[in-house]
């Protein structure tokens, strides 16, 4: 059998309460660093919670919008905190890659829940779409404390959100498209956010 991945442990299989015995007997195909191979999946994320960023992320679903996954795996690629799903809570996980297994997700049904989520906290909503008055992300300082939030392909965020957002970026362009997709745009913007605020 063509196995993607790690193929099945030979003998003598490592000990430890993180291994799963199924991936070992048979292989492990999954996504994940060498690091993790053969872990339960609750084993990994009870590890990623040990050295996570401050950093959280945000999205509204109000559309079923499949870039969902997008940012949750990329969140997943720099050890977000958390995630906040506002709006709808089931969303598209197919971009996800099954990495939302491994994240912390909260959801909210309203942005005014979010809102106050946030402020007992003690984190600063960042707003990211391409609106009047967005600040170019190359000239902002993203706070450390920050929670990015993305909204929808094509609609971005709602007025609601834009109001209570602290600070609005956008990600500069000087190509002919409007906009990059906001799976990719919520990359750059993590990518800033580290840079910045991890040394």
């Amino acid at each position: 059998m063509n196995i993607i991945g790690a193929p099945p442990h030979p003998k003598p299989w490592p000990t430890g309460d993180q291994y799963d015995p199924d991936l070992l007997e048979h292989g492990d195909s999954r996504n994940v660093i060498d690091r993790y191979r053969y872990w339960k999946v609750e084993a990994i994320k009870h590890d990623l919670d040990r050295s996570r960023l401050p950093l959280e992320i945000a999205v509204e679903n109000w559309q079923h919008d499949f870039n969902i996954g997008t940012i949750i795996r990329t969140a997943n690629a720099f050890n977000v905190s958390k995630v906040h799903i506002i709006g709808r809570r089931h969303y598209n996980r197919r971009g996800a890659m099954v990495t939302d297994a491994y994240m912390n997700i909260e959801f909210h049904e309203t942005v005014s829940a979010f809102r106050a989520k946030m402020m007992e906290d003690d984190k600063t909503i960042v707003a990211v779409d391409i609106v009047d008055g967005a600040v170019p992300l190359g000239q902002t300082k993203l706070p450390q404390n920050a929670v990015l939030v993305f909204g929808g392909e094509g609609p971005g965020l709602s007025r609601e959100l834009l109001e209570v957002a602290s600070q609005t970026v956008m990600v500069e362009q000087i190509g002919s498209t409007r906009s990059v997709n906001v799976g990719v745009a919520a990359g750059i913007v993590m990518y800033a956010w580290l840079q910045q605020n991890v040394k």
